[in-house]
């Protein structure tokens, strides 16, 4: 006798099937996050740097603006590697 849980991952199998990945794929996706962690870690020095100067300085409002920027900086990479990473996976 099946599980609720079996049952419902059973159910949901048949209306979206899981999507099966070449080698070539993994690697591809593989590669992709390695080049989007380096670029993240990079930026996250530079703009570390620039908000540690700006805080000893005493200038709040550029540490604010910098952190900001930093956000949206790791959000816009994250974005192109999905995207990256979709196109690889043929969607």
């Amino acid at each position: 006798m099946k599980s609720a849980y079996e049952l419902a991952m059973e159910r949901l199998e048949k209306r979206s099937p899981t999507a099966r990945l070449t080698d070539a794929q993994k690697a591809g996706i593989a590669e992709i996050e390695a080049t989007f962690k380096a670029k993240i870690a990079e930026q996250e020095l530079f703009l570390k740097d620039k908000i540690e100067e700006a805080a000893n300085e005493g200038k709040f409002e550029d540490v604010a603006q910098l952190e900001q920027q930093l956000a949206r900086e790791i959000r816009r990479l994250n974005e192109d590697c999905e995207a990256k990473k979709e196109k690889v996976r043929g969607g």
